[in-house]
């Protein structure tokens, strides 16, 4: 074997080597344009443009000194060490071994090509800036712990107060040791799972508790950094988890830590159990998979009132393109839920009302799709219902009748409520919803199930493990929910909420379940993401942890199922009933899909029989017409904030 051939063999296993080679290839070839030797294995193309490398060499890092002044970007050294010629006979071997022909001679790159180490967010300094000017990293992490003073002088931190140094000075110095706790915690009232110094959330609450009980020294009480916290999956407001893990550097030796531990939190939160790992280990990079659970009522697969804006376009549609059976198909099942109520709950209301009651209330009903059935604003007044649709009236109404419309409204809006909690799901609607989540499974394209992110970029392919419905359905407080727990290897913002969101229009639209397929395409659709209050963090998944580390260096597996019963009584009490109790009081799905059901526009037409087509269609039609993007902007806006779903 030639030295060329062994040096080759030698940068293969060499992380330096590769990327001085890598280096060391633009170099040789920098003086050609068109007509140079490029390495397959780079996956560049001959005729690739001079400025494509630049751009590129921009990125990489000189990472010996005789390669910085072999380029003369730092010594100005113009000679060729060894290095250099080592390097170039590399290249020449590999052409050879690739068939790529070497035209010319090499050339050292000129002093015209800057070579810039890759930009650093931190401090807003570049690596080669920061270097320059002797960046000092004790005087940055003394400026932060000053802010962070501040803060506790102020009173506003969340964390424990600062010991005193005689306090620290009396601890029992103990040693520390990489842990693994897992936790499972309620959301509501949080501003989410990461630690903030001026929020209440859960790191914040468990940190604390760490040194209540002691398995945090009173010298790191009040830096979190000091004891290298990490989480494995970030939650946002409101947002649940069952089992979820953080790993950091805690004093364990005490037996019964847990127990001291729990007795410093609230019944909200709860440390299942510490494992010692690796002193490597991450919880967020250990991570391979995360489990989630969806809860959300059976009423969400009604179909859109027939009198609602969406309700009139699906029908509309699907005369217009001849598909009225196959609509009517898909609804079959909840074909006459809408009539049998307006029927039975909603006519004797009105026959119970005068004229002018009457009138008013079937006008703010039905009339103004915005305001049908259930998104009829609190405060809609006879006034209001009198301006917008009886305007030639010129008497105005006295104050009684302004109240019986009030009143009136209110019944109507509390009887259609009532029917949406009495639904009981059909059997054949429950079976339509298992085929749906069977076409998100493997890998695919969520570009439109998150946020800033196009068709074309990488990021925007995850994998779906596995997607499945509770077919037995659970009765609380007088409504039916629906369980959907999704494993997946990771995912973007809001990303879960908008495929549960997806899934519930397809469903509730009669739509073709083919429709999901398009929406992993080149193409945008609007998916609104449905409310936060219904998802919670499972479980994490460390299979190649536990395989590999955990087993070669005898440490305890990170595995859920010891604490099972435990977490499914968490479940039960806090978080369930926490999620059935809020949506009672405050009525997020209902508000949210008749919402959907009244909102005026094109963008949610992808869900009629026309398809992606149609949302063309009718932009084309109403090209400049800004007020019909309001509504929408308004779905996407709510506050609870998307799932860090990593």
């Amino acid at each position: 074997m030639g030295f060329a051939e062994s040096l080759l063999q030698r940068q293969r296993h060499s992380l330096a080597s590769l990327r001085l080679q890598t280096f060391f290839d633009f170099v040789a070839h920098t003086g050609r344009d068109k007509d140079c030797a490029i390495l397959p294995s780079m996956r560049l193309c001959p005729t690739t443009s001079l400025r494509h490398y630049r751009s590129q060499a921009r990125t990489w890092e000189i990472v010996t000194a005789p390669a910085a002044a072999a380029v003369g970007t730092r010594s100005g050294s113009t000679q060729t060490p060894a290095c250099t010629m080592a390097a170039m006979e590399v290249v020449r071997a590999r052409n050879a071994i690739w068939g790529v022909k070497t035209s010319g001679a090499f050339t050292p790159v000129s002093s015209k090509l800057p070579i810039r180490s890759s930009p650093s967010r931190r401090h807003g300094l570049t690596k080669r800036e920061r270097s320059r000017q002797n960046f000092d990293r004790r005087a940055q992490n003394e400026e932060e712990t000053a802010k962070r003073r501040k803060l506790e002088e102020s009173g506003i931190s969340v964390l424990v107060k600062p010991f005193t140094e005689e306090e620290i000075a009396q601890e029992d110095r103990r040693p520390k040791r990489k842990v693994a706790v897992m936790i499972g915690y309620s959301g509501s009232g949080y501003k989410g799972m990461q630690i903030n110094n001026t929020e209440k959330t859960i790191e914040g609450d468990l940190f604390n508790a760490f040194v209540a009980a002691g398995a945090i020294s009173k010298a790191n009480a009040n830096d979190p950094k000091k004891s290298a916290l990490v989480r494995c999956a970030r939650t946002d407001k409101g947002v649940h988890a069952a089992g979820n893990v953080i790993s950091l550097k805690l004093i364990v030796q005490d037996e019964d830590i847990v127990t001291k531990i729990n007795e410093h939190l609230s019944p909200q939160i709860r440390v299942w159990g510490i494992t010692r790992t690796v002193n490597s280990f991450s919880c967020y990079q250990a991570c391979d998979s995360r489990w989630y659970e969806y809860l959300i009522p059976s009423h969400a697969f009604l179909p859109p009132h027939p009198s609602s804006w969406l309700g009139r376009r699906l029908k509309e549609v699907a005369e217009e393109r001849g598909d009225v059976e196959g609509y009517k198909s898909r609804q079959e099942e909840v074909a006459e839920f809408w009539s049998s109520v307006d029927e039975e709950k909603i006519k004797p209301l009105l026959e119970t009302m005068d004229s002018f009651t009457r009138e008013k209330v079937t006008l703010a009903l039905y009339d103004d799709p915005e305001n049908y059935p259930d998104a009829v604003p609190e405060a809609a007044t006879a006034a209001e219902a009198d301006q917008q649709h009886d305007a030639d009236d010129e008497g105005k109404p006295t104050l009684e009748e302004k109240r019986a419309v009030d009143a009136a409204t209110k019944a109507l809006r509390a009887a259609y409520l009532a029917a949406k909690r009495g639904y009981r799901i059909h059997p054949e609607r429950l079976a339509r919803i298992q085929p749906v989540l069977n076409a998100f499974l493997g890998t695919k394209n969520f570009h439109n199930y998150t946020v800033q992110k196009t068709f074309s970029d990488p990021s925007a392919k995850r994998v779906i493990k596995s997607w499945k419905l509770d077919i037995e359905p659970k009765l609380v407080g007088g409504t039916e929910w629906l369980s959907l727990k999704i494993h997946g290897q990771s995912f973007m913002m809001h990303q879960i909420r908008k495929m549960v969101g997806a899934v519930a229009l397809v469903i509730r639209s009669g739509c073709p379940k083919e429709r999901i397929a398009e929406t992993f395409t080149n193409v945008t659709v609007a998916i609104p993401k449905v409310p936060g209050l219904g998802l919670l963090l499972e479980r994490p998944v460390f299979d190649s942890y536990n395989h590999g580390p955990a087993s070669s260096f005898d440490r305890e597996k990170l595995d859920f199922t010891t604490y099972e019963k435990e977490m499914d009584e968490f479940k039960g009490r806090e978080i369930y009933e926490r999620i059935y109790r809020e949506e009672e009081d405050g009525r997020a799905f209902h508000s949210f899909f008749a919402h959907i059901d009244g909102m005026k526009g094109g963008d949610f037409l992808w869900l009629t029989s026309g398809g992606v087509d149609e949302v063309k269609k009718w932009k084309e039609e109403h090209k400049g017409d800004n007020e019909l993007d309001k509504d929408q902007k308004l779905v996407e806006s709510d506050d609870e904030g998307g799932v860090g779903e990593g």
